[in-house]
């Protein structure tokens, strides 16, 4: 049994309990803390300045850090998956892969984090993995916008993960 604690004259009691609790989104790729400034990733070229990561020079003493990206990259743990399929593929394979890359280049252009990983043959067609789910966001809004087809989209929250399945 608890005690009942009275609030004290002009103060109303909050009930907290029935609240719901938003857990923090944990994303192992992105910085705990703010990275000295500036901050150059040896495997890309990518520079940290003003809270965000840029395409640029960078100082001779500038400190050296793997950018997220570049950490999936080497990880293997991409963060968006593109598979493309359907008989469409077979006929505009090349023109398929020129746009993945025409769109990598868009938002790499930007964002340096945006990156494609890989383009692999599956025995469904081809999956296309990203370092980022808004390139894979965009991939697959440029091929339902290039080429019509069928296009759906899975996010998963909780592992900040995006599949997207685009077929013709």
């Amino acid at each position: 049994m608890g005690v009942a604690i009275k609030a004290p004259e002009g103060f109303r009691r909050i009930r907290r309990n029935n609240r719901l609790i938003q857990e923090r989104v944990h994303d192992t790729y992105k910085s705990r803390a703010k990275l000295p400034e500036p901050t150059r990733c040896p495997d890309c070229g990518a520079v940290y300045r003003a809270g965000r990561w840029r395409w640029g020079p960078a100082e001779a003493a500038a400190h050296e850090e793997r950018c997220p990206a570049c950490h999936r990259v080497h990880d293997r743990f991409p963060a968006g998956y593109v598979a493309i399929g359907g008989e469409f593929l077979e006929a505009h394979r090349d023109e398929i892969i020129h746009l993945l890359r025409n769109v990598e280049a868009r938002e790499k252009a930007e964002h340096p984090l945006e990156r494609l990983m890989a383009i692999e043959d599956g025995a469904d067609g081809l999956l296309v993995t990203t370092t980022a789910p808004h390139l894979a966001r965009a991939i697959g809004g440029a091929l339902e916008h290039a080429f019509r087809g069928k296009l759906e989209y899975h996010y998963n929250k909780e592992d900040q993960l995006l599949r997207v399945h685009w077929t013709r």
